[in-house]
């Protein structure tokens, strides 16, 4: 063949599907891997028949490429990535452009893009969700840079990504480390329905003694309702009903309770710290993954804290709900808090968008989250409809539809976090859901007090809420 379309640089699972799925999109390639072994397993493999070919070097992954060359670099992030573009940039000439596709931080994606630009390559930080599957029949991806780099890669990624009912589920998110921060924010959201459907099964099983085919069931039923039809529940029925092939027993109960995670979870923990935004339920999520993997210890304390175990529960000790109406209390509380996490992070994204000026496009966000992405659901539709009917809303629980929600499931949410915490089950996801829409939606709360302290103490000063000023009480 002539010189290739495309190429890659990295052919770990996400980096075969993604090639494989440009490929089959009409793009010819030329792929690279550190070791030219990978190549060739692949090319007489997965890649046989296909119009891809491989590069035993650089140079000649390079040479093989037409121009302006684009390049999909698929490593892992961090010092590989810099190593990678230092390896790749005296290869390279004016107009060429790299596009790093793993989950890079948005800072070093920032620093990539003006390092790049200055050498007159083009360079795009872009998320890429749906894992392997996704990669291959089509993902959600959120590449962010210059505007000139996106519009040289708009036709691929375009007949690459998922499709949905309003488009190809790929947008120009924004400049610098736009693409990679929405990417980030996108995992944070997950992590928190993921910690929330757990909680939900740990309820169902120990309150309520259903085991995974009967929470499967309900699951099934959640999964036809607007508010919570979705991958993730999708997935957590299939979960829940699948059987170890030894002894016929749920496989989900021979699983090590200890949660892995790569770290997009802890970076927007850290930026909403840093940026002031609350996010409590996917810092509830992240903390609930860094508390399993205390196993050891968790499991010499059982025996040293008998109060802080579940007590032996009769079945329905608490009501979660009748299962066969898709037991309605849990059910309400398991869409509330959903609903805090996409609200939090949508939230984290509009203060990011304002301190970097990144012009974020909420509904067209909403609209790429649809199709391909972990996070994929039908509530995502509301939401861009939320940001379509008020670009400048402050919180998404405060558009009508997603007030009338909490207003009219908030007492089952309440009901279901009491009962939890007097059975002693943990429910940080619920809890700290039910205390972020209790706090937002309160007008005065108890930090006058801490206000107090602070100038008590340190004489940090105070506002008054029946004059203007700043004030200082000699307390002592």
């Amino acid at each position: 063949m002539g010189k290739a379309h495309f190429g890659l640089i990295g052919l770990g699972v996400m980096g075969e599907n993604l090639v494989l799925n440009a490929e089959r999109n009409g793009f010819s390639s030329v792929v690279y891997n550190r070791t030219y072994a990978k190549t060739q397993e692949f090319l007489a493999g997965r890649g046989a028949g296909k119009d891809i070919i491989g590069a035993e070097t650089l140079p000649e992954f390079v040479a093989a490429l037409e121009r302006p060359r684009r390049i999909l670099v698929m490593v892992k992030a961090g010092q590989p990535v810099d190593d990678m573009i230092s390896t790749l940039s005296p290869l390279l000439e004016e107009g060429d452009l790299l596009i790093d596709g793993g989950n890079s931080l948005y800072t070093d994606t920032e620093r990539r893009v003006a390092q790049l630009e200055s050498q007159r390559f083009g360079f795009i930080g872009m998320g890429v969700s749906g894992g392997a599957k996704g990669a291959l029949e089509g993902p959600s991806m959120m590449p962010g840079g210059t505007r000139a780099a996106y519009d040289a890669i708009e036709s691929l990624l375009t007949a690459m990504a998922a499709k949905v009912s309003d488009g190809a589920c790929v947008t120009y998110i924004g400049p610098g480390g736009a693409g990679h921060f929405v990417k980030t924010v996108h995992n944070g959201i997950e992590y928190g329905i993921e910690q929330i459907l757990a909680e939900a099964y740990d309820l169902m099983k120990r309150v309520a003694g259903m085991d995974g085919t009967a929470m499967a069931d309900v699951l099934d039923g959640w999964n036809q309702l607007e508010e919570l039809s979705s991958f993730l529940v999708e997935i957590t029925e299939v979960c829940l009903r699948t059987r170890d092939p030894e002894d016929g027993g749920d496989l989900v109960e021979k699983i090590v309770d200890a949660a892995g995670q790569k770290g997009t979870g802890l970076w927007t923990v850290i930026s909403a710290l840093e940026m002031g935004v609350p996010v409590p339920t996917i810092y509830a999520a992240l903390n609930a993954r860094v508390l399993s993997s205390l196993r050891s210890e968790r499991i010499a304390a059982e025996s040293i804290l008998p109060a802080a175990r579940p007590a032996q529960l009769p079945t329905r000790s608490f009501d979660l709900g009748d299962p066969a109406s898709g037991m309605a209390p849990l059910r309400d509380a398991t869409i509330l808090a959903c609903i805090a996490s996409y609200a939090q992070g949508m939230a984290l994204l509009q203060e990011a968008s304002t301190l970097h000026d990144y012009k974020l496009n909420f509904p067209e966000i909403g609209r790429i989250w649809k199709g391909g992405c972990i996070i994929r659901a039908r509530l995502l539709q509301r939401i861009q409809d939320a940001y379509n009917a008020n670009a400048g809303l402050p919180n998404l629980m405060v558009d009508p539809w997603f007030a009338e929600q909490i207003n009219r499931r908030l007492p089952a949410l309440r009901q279901v976090v009491a009962g939890a915490a007097l059975a002693g089950i943990p429910v940080p996801c619920l809890s700290s859901s039910l205390d972020y829409i209790s706090s937002y939606g309160t007008g005065r709360l108890p930090q006058n007090l801490v206000q107090a302290m602070r100038d008590c103490f340190g004489s940090h000063t105070y506002e008054r809420v029946d004059r203007a000023g700043s004030f200082h009480t000699e307390w002592l």
